[in-house]
């Protein structure tokens, strides 16, 4: 048996399990869903219903893309991108922390701006940009996020940064973060970015199973 994963593939946490489950080479069953008709199954076994959702074969749940991404990368990691002792995991964690809270909420707002009135879009742009500058810096002394090579710390940003981007990509493109672009853009069109956007079909009970070979 194979571990499930239910994914969505525009979803930026789901995208980011998907990385490293890739970069790990860990075989998988993908069961990609519609967020408008969750499947019985995975509410079942993660009644919160937000993707990714992990069903290990031994029947162990994991419901947050950052446990995932940690547990596929322990099982296997030939690119080393936990680093050693776990040097890239704490870079990553800090990361983690402020992408999924503050700039996350921002980015929410700046995307769906018109459902937060309050406000133009540029507002909630400008409360997504003190993050924007944080990565920036770093890629100011380093190719990548945490060293000179790609890792864990990147992949748990990048589908964000992503998102971030394509509300507005003329803003992106001239706005004051070139290491960050020219970073992002490298790492969109890389072979295992590509690979995790692949479309796949909807899952539906009982139909053929989508194994991803990693």
């Amino acid at each position: 048996m194979l571990p499930i994963l239910y994914s969505f593939r525009r979803c930026p946490y789901a995208i980011r399990a998907r990385l490293a489950l890739h970069a790990g080479v860990t075989p998988y069953e993908l069961r990609e869903i519609q967020l408008r008709d969750k499947p019985a199954a995975m509410l079942a076994a993660s009644p919160k219903g937000s993707v990714p959702v992990l069903v290990l074969p031994d029947g162990q749940v994991i419901d947050e893309s950052w446990d995932i991404m940690q547990w596929a990368l322990k099982q296997h990691d030939p690119d080393n991108w936990l680093g050693d002792d776990g040097r890239h995991v704490e870079v990553a964690a800090a990361l983690v922390n402020i992408n999924d809270g503050s700039f996350k909420a921002a980015l929410d707002r700046y995307k769906y701006a018109d459902r937060h009135p309050e406000h133009p879009q540029s507002h909630y742009r400008t409360e997504a940009e003190p993050f924007l500058q944080q990565l920036e810096n770093h890629l100011h002394t380093s190719a990548f996020l945490s060293g000179d090579r790609p890792s864990i710390a990147d992949a748990v940003v990048l589908p964000f940064i992503r998102q971030f981007a394509g509300v507005d990509q003329a803003w992106f493109d001239q706005s004051s973060y070139p290491k960050l672009r020219n970073w992002s853009k490298a790492l969109i069109n890389s072979a295992l970015f590509t690979a995790v956007m692949l479309k796949h079909p909807v899952w539906r009970s009982g139909g053929k199973p989508v194994v991803i070979k990693g």
